[in-house]
């Protein structure tokens, strides 16, 4: 006999796919699918590289969306069925308990795939670590963050590649950007930026003293090249420099390192990741592109004091996450009030609870 909170368990998940389809509408999106694909095979749309890609991203949305409501209607029907047959065969409790299981995950990647729906969502991702006050202390903590996003992306199967690194004077790291490579990175990561905030006896302390760290997190989505940003070169000073320090693993120490200054607006970008300066010049225009469209972007929305992607305080008061090592430990978001008490599983990549308990926040905030 199937448990009864089982039963419950099965009525709620359906309430909440029926919720969503609602929301789905999809007699409505089919109608915009097809006319969608009637657009597509029109071959004019095609001279208009940014508007057909836009349109073909629609089209992959809504197909992708309806494949996951059929997918989700197909075992909620053999869940149906399992009920009827486990009523006399107590081996199909256990089928209709998997089916369950497997129906809540898909819910859940439904769910997400509804909430991220931003037409950057899907683009890849710059991510940037800055230290706050604190010296030694902080770069190690922006060095820990860096180690723990870099095993994130590992598991989720997302690329990565390091693209500017300043190491610390004695440990850690004073400054870093990562583009994190794979669909709908910056949809995941964007609710990461914020400042991260650290609670340990400190390993560079002889007196072993509890000292607290701040680092702060940036996100923006790689723009691709069909979206427009005026850059005027009389707007930009461009410097060369050494890739040099610590960088190990992370940087080619070269020559060619590249450091563009966006005057206008004072953004400052760097690349030392490529073997040439042609390479790194053009890959920190990349990143300067999608700083300044991050940047009107904002300015649309009236958020000017978030501009600079570098938060202006990185102290008390303004952390987003705290990471406590001693007198306890525990990871706690300060905005989803999600925790754990598992320190060494969030820092070895393990934040996918976060990632997710943001998403359904900042979604429920603006519904």
């Amino acid at each position: 006999m199937l448990a009864y909170e089982t039963r419950v368990k099965i009525d709620d998940l359906r309430k909440k796919f029926e919720n969503m389809k609602q929301l789905f509408n999809a007699e409505e999106q089919q109608e915009k699918l097809a006319a969608y694909e009637k657009i597509m095979s029109d071959p004019n749309t095609w001279s208009d590289q940014k508007k057909a890609s836009e349109i073909s991203r629609k089209v992959q949305r809504i197909k992708k969306i309806s494949g996951e409501i059929k997918e989700i209607e197909s075992k909620f029907e053999d869940i149906e069925i399992g009920l009827e047959l486990s009523e006399n065969d107590p081996e199909m409790v256990e089928s209709v308990e998997q089916l369950v299981s497997e129906i809540e995950k898909k819910l859940k990647t439904f769910q997400l795939d509804m909430i991220l729906n931003d037409p950057l969502d899907s683009n890849n991702a710059y991510l940037s670590i800055h230290p706050g006050a604190g010296g030694t202390e902080s770069h190690d903590w922006a060095q820990m963050l860096l180690r723990m996003y870099l095993r994130w992306a590992e598991k989720n199967g997302y690329q990565t590649e390091i693209i500017e690194y300043q190491p610390g004077e004695e440990a850690g790291v004073k400054s870093v950007t990562v583009l994190v490579k794979g669909e709908y990175a910056y949809g995941n990561l964007k609710h990461e930026r914020g400042v991260h905030r650290l609670v340990r006896i400190s390993p560079f302390d002889a007196s072993r003293r509890r000292h607290t760290s701040f680092a702060s997190v940036n996100v923006i989505p790689e723009i691709s090249d069909d979206v427009s940003v005026d850059i005027r070169p009389e707007d930009l000073r461009i410097d060369t420099f050494r890739a040099s320090g610590h960088g190990g693993q992370y940087v080619n120490r070269t020559d060619s390192a590249v450091r563009i200054t966006h005057l206008p607006t004072g953004i400052v970008v760097s690349c030392q990741s490529e073997r040439s300066q042609h390479q790194n010049k053009a890959r920190a225009m990349s990143v300067l592109r999608a700083r300044l469209y991050q940047l009107e972007l904002q300015k649309r929305r009236e958020k000017l004091d978030e501009i600079q992607g570098e938060l202006k305080d990185i102290s008390w008061g303004n952390q987003i996450r705290s990471y406590v090592l001693h007198p306890y430990t525990m990871v706690k978001d300060h905005r989803t009030n999600v925790e754990t008490g598992n320190f060494q599983a969030v820092l070895d990549g393990e934040i996918d609870n976060f990632i997710e308990s943001e998403l359904l926040h900042f979604a429920n905030m603006h519904l």
